[in-house]
């Protein structure tokens, strides 16, 4: 009789794990699935933010929390600071990318960051750029863009979208949603909280705008000009890239609107969630002409 049971059991094993598939959003289809592997890359061979600061071998503070995140959602995000992780020999195993990084990443680390990893190499970057454009993707979170400031303006600068130029004292201001379409922003309302809100320009003028810097009542000359994107989008070649000005402080990465907003980014930019990124800087947030980037 125990043994009639066991086969009964056995057989409908399958479907009743299935069930329970079904019954946590997930498919069977889908819990098969390979996970996508994303490299999140932050090495600091600029300034170094606390955020991505390593502290007795231990993952640093958004290392922990991105990584975590990447479970809970079918991601593999490898955190790290080894710049041949792009080489073009390792590339390929990425399925995406994620930079919280600054300064020439060519270069090695700065002194005082501990990080003794190799940097990338002249043809990891060209590797990276022919990777987006063939269709990888790429997320670029907060100092992302104070990445390769050489002068001019860097091809990575131009697939990014924009360029860091300055930051006043933290202070409190609103976000406004302009795209409540756009993965990771349904639902939300206009936010304001503290932060360090970087200013940008050589903004690229086929952004979509997906969240709004709001300037009023702001202090600091950076921020004496018309609200100007924080997060936006942008197709390079085949490849989506996303980015939002948001992430310096720790608080920001406990938010869960922050990784509400950054993980609809990161499914966006691997083609996991669909939206349509139409160009609307100029009715969103039209940029004086010194801050756009020169034509091509």
């Amino acid at each position: 009789m125990a043994g009639r049971t066991a086969r009964t059991f056995g057989r409908f094993l399958p479907a009743l794990l299935a069930l329970t598939l079904v019954s946590a959003g997930w498919s069977a289809e889908e819990a098969a699935k390979p996970k996508k592997k994303l490299l999140y890359f932050t090495k600091s061979s600029g300034f170094q933010h606390s955020v991505v600061a390593r502290k007795d071998g231990q993952p640093a503070y958004s290392e922990k929390i991105l990584v975590e995140l990447g479970k809970k959602n079918g991601y593999e995000i490898v955190a790290s600071k080894d710049g041949s992780l792009l080489n073009p020999d390792k590339i390929g195993q990425w399925d995406g990318f994620i930079f919280y990084a600054t300064g020439d990443l060519t270069k090695p680390a700065a002194p005082n960051t501990g990080d003794t990893d190799p940097p990338m190499t002249t043809e990891g970057k060209q590797a990276l750029l022919d990777a987006i454009a063939a269709g990888k993707g790429f997320v670029g979170v907060h100092a992302a863009n104070d990445a390769f400031r050489l002068g001019g303006v860097d091809p990575f600068i131009r697939m990014l979208g924009g360029e860091f130029l300055a930051h006043g004292a933290q202070q409190m201001s609103w976000s406004r949603i302009v795209d409540k379409k756009f993965p990771g922003c349904e639902g939300l309302d206009d936010f304001q909280w503290n932060e360090e809100w970087y200013a940008p320009r050589n903004v690229a003028a086929d952004l979509h705008v997906i969240i709004l810097q709001d300037t009023k009542g702001m202090e600091g000359p950076m921020y004496q000009r018309p609200a100007y994107p924080g997060t936006w989008a942008r197709t390079q070649g085949k490849g989506r890239v996303y980015y939002t000005s948001l992430g310096h402080r720790e608080d920001v990465w406990d938010k869960p609107i922050f990784q509400q907003i950054l993980l609809g980014g990161i499914k966006w930019a691997v083609g996991d969630a669909q939206a349509e990124v139409p160009v609307n800087l100029k009715e969103a947030a039209p940029q004086p002409a010194e801050l756009m980037a020169p034509e091509k």
